[in-house]
C-alpha cells in the first residue's frame, strides 16, 4: 500500500545540491489500470498501480534492461523524464521531482507515510506550493497521457 500527499513546489529548498538525485525515464503501457515501466539510474522496474489517490496498492517487479526496452516500445502516451531529488524532513523523506522536456517546468513534491492518519497529520513545510494530492491531473500517469495541467485554471 502507498499512501503519499503531492504538492507543487513554491520554491527549491536551499542547497538542494546536497541531497542525492536520481534521472528518472517512465512511460505507461496502461493508465487504467497503471501499469508503468520506469528506469531510475541503473534500476530497471515495472510498476502496476491500483485506484486511489491519497493511498491504493502498488507492486514493484524488477526488470532488466532488454525487458524494459521493449515494454517502453509498447508504451501509450509521452514519456515522462524527471529527476527525483531526496530531502529529508524530520521522520519523512521528500521525493522532490524536477519535471525535464515537454513538462519542463513543473516541479512536484511528494512525501509517503506509514499510515493514512499521519499523511493527515503532516504539516507542509514552508517551501511547498498547493496540494493536489487529490487532483487526477497531476499523476504521472496523467501527465503522461495529457502533458502539463493548465497551471493557470487551477
Amino acid at each position: 500500500m502507498e499512501i503519499e500527499r503531492k504538492f507543487l513546489i513554491s520554491r527549491l529548498p536551499d542547497a538542494l545540491e546536497q541531497y542525492p538525485c536520481v534521472r528518472m525515464e517512465q512511460a505507461y503501457i496502461s493508465t487504467d489500470p497503471v501499469i508503468r515501466v520506469r528506469r531510475a539510474g541503473e534500476r530497471y522496474i515495472l510498476t502496476c498501480k491500483g485506484r486511489g489517490l491519497l493511498s491504493r496498492d502498488e507492486l514493484e517487479l524488477d526488470l532488466t534492461p532488454d525487458a524494459y526496452t521493449r515494454l517502453l516500445s509498447k508504451a501509450d502516451g509521452a514519456s515522462v523524464v524527471k529527476d527525483r531529488y531526496r530531502v529529508p524532513l524530520g521522520a519523512y523523506t521528500v521525493e522532490l521531482d524536477i519535471f525535464r522536456e515537454a513538462l519542463a517546468p513543473l516541479m512536484l513534491a511528494e512525501v509517503e507515510f506509514p499510515t493514512e492518519a499521519a499523511a493527515q497529520a503532516f504539516a507542509a513545510p514552508d517551501w511547498f506550493g498547493q496540494e493536489v494530492t487529490y487532483d487526477p491531473a497531476y499523476t504521472n500517469a496523467a501527465l503522461s497521457r495529457d502533458g502539463l495541467p493548465d497551471l493557470e485554471q487551477r
